[in-house]
């Protein structure tokens, strides 16, 4: 099957109270105008998808006006406070719940904003679907993550998370099946004001 034929949407998890920032971290400016989460999604958009869900929790209303002009879904986790795992297995239980046929889901972050259509595509271009594949992404310490592609047999796995360490159980459960791509930038996670400060400086 043609990879540009693959039904491979994007989730983009953005639902945290981003108390480590101390201010809403998914509407800080970035570049060209753009919020860190709009700028998240632009990238997405650009990719060889068709569809992004984003899933949002603090702060939902607020955010979700700066983004309801853009052409994706929005999923309301209630749950949020549980974290990561439970924005993961609000996606997970709502593509589900579609019934519509996807091939693998891919989980982005809405605060690594140095990652690219070009990263995205590379990662959807090594999907080999029907073999329980996972395909992660690598951060200078060696620690795979995220953005992740999981094969669609993990959705019903991946809607029963609960913890906040995301998905990081089931690669290791699976490590055997997980391939690991590092991009040509760092990647990483804006989780700090002094973070976001030094390397929004570099945007303007």
């Amino acid at each position: 099957m043609p990879k540009d034929s693959l039904n491979i949407p994007i989730v983009i998890l953005a639902a945290g109270a981003s108390k480590r920032m101390g201010t809403i971290k998914q509407l800080l400016p970035w570049r060209e105008g753009n919020t860190l989460l709009e700028h998240s999604i632009e990238m997405a958009l650009k990719t060889n998808t068709n569809q992004v869900f984003v899933v949002l929790g603090a702060n939902y209303a607020t955010i979700k006006s700066n983004i309801d002009k853009l052409p994706v879904t929005i999923i309301k986790n209630k749950d949020w406070e549980l974290g990561l795992g439970k924005s993961i297995a609000c996606a997970a239980e709502y593509i589900l719940n579609l019934k519509q046929e996807v091939d693998a889901v891919l989980i982005c972050l809405a605060d690594q904003p140095f990652i690219d259509p070009e990263f995205l595509n590379t990662l959807i271009q090594n999907v080999t679907i029907n073999t329980g594949q996972i395909i992660a992404s690598s951060y200078k310490n060696g620690v795979s993550g995220v953005p992740v592609i999981f094969d669609k047999v993990y959705l019903s796995e991946l809607s029963k998370l609960k913890h906040d360490n995301g998905a990081k159980i089931l690669l290791k459960k699976y490590a055997p099946l997980v391939k690991v791509f590092k991009p040509e930038f760092e990647n990483i996670d804006l989780d700090y004001k002094e973070d976001y400060a030094n390397l929004y400086k570099d945007q303007i």
